[in-house]
């Protein structure tokens, strides 16, 4: 009965041992998914309190309503943490953009190509100027249908 108990008390020992390290295991996947969510929850647009919390320099700019999501394109694009606030207390109301770069560079590269798009946007026609102008051109013949019935001799 001996050898019996201590097989017992040697398969116990190694349950024990088994769940401890699964726990182990367990808790260092929880604890690195954790680190990643972090670091990509950190990433694109945020609240200003989130942006403020990374403790690196934050800038602001104004910017119509119309441009936000033209912005928010060319800041994915190059990487940039943004915040957008509406700024309610004048009339009409006015929106700023804090946004915190990898570097000056990025930043700067981004909103030039926001507003070449702005500049480029303006001097496109519209599609349905394009559309009215084509359909007064273009000389629309009547409806004139030829009838032939033919006749089988």
């Amino acid at each position: 009965m001996a050898v019996q108990e201590e097989i017992e008390q040697k398969s116990f020992n190694i349950m024990i041992s088994t769940t401890k390290l699964s726990a182990r295991t367990v808790l260092r996947a929880v604890k690195a998914a954790f680190r990643l969510y972090q670091s990509k929850a950190s990433q694109g647009k945020q609240s200003v309190r989130t942006l403020l919390r990374q403790n690196r320099g934050v800038s602001s700019v104004e910017i119509s309503k119309t441009g936000i999501r033209g912005l928010e394109r060319y800041a994915k694009k190059y990487g940039i943490d943004y915040a957008i606030r509406k700024d309610i207390s004048e009339v009409p109301p006015r929106y700023l953009v804090f946004f915190k770069a990898p570097d000056a560079e990025a930043f700067n590269s981004a909103f030039k190509e926001y507003s070449a798009s702005l500049l480029n946007k303006g001097n496109r026609p519209s599609v349905l100027a394009k559309l009215h102008e084509r359909v007064q051109a273009a000389e629309l013949p009547g409806k004139v249908r030829h009838k032939e019935q033919e006749r089988g001799l």
